[in-house]
């Protein structure tokens, strides 16, 4: 059985941010697709019953980019921060490929 998530997160400004949570999230076990709507904020995640949402969420605020509404502070700024490494990552895999 398959099941469909959509997280609403921050900091999501480019492709390269999409290809970097696209790259980590299909890393996961179970993980089947990973998709992004720049324009709501969103990640959508096709997964096995196997995959919870903590699991996914989790990742995404490892790579700076939390669930909205999730992180606050001095949290949000190191959020922020991640995310813009994260963002150079994924731009830099993408010219490379």
């Amino acid at each position: 059985m398959t099941i469909s998530e959509t997280i609403r997160i921050d900091n999501l400004k480019c492709g390269g941010c999409g290809s970097t949570i696209k790259k980590t999230l299909k890393n996961i076990e179970g993980v089947n697709n990973v998709s992004i709507d720049f324009d709501k904020d969103e990640v959508s995640v096709i997964h096995t019953e196997g995959v919870n949402r903590e699991l996914l969420t989790d990742a995404l605020k490892r790579m700076g980019y939390p669930e909205t509404g999730t992180t606050e502070g001095l949290s949000a700024v190191a959020a922020t921060a991640k995310s813009f490494v994260s963002c150079a990552i994924g731009r830099m895999s993408d010219n490379e490929s």
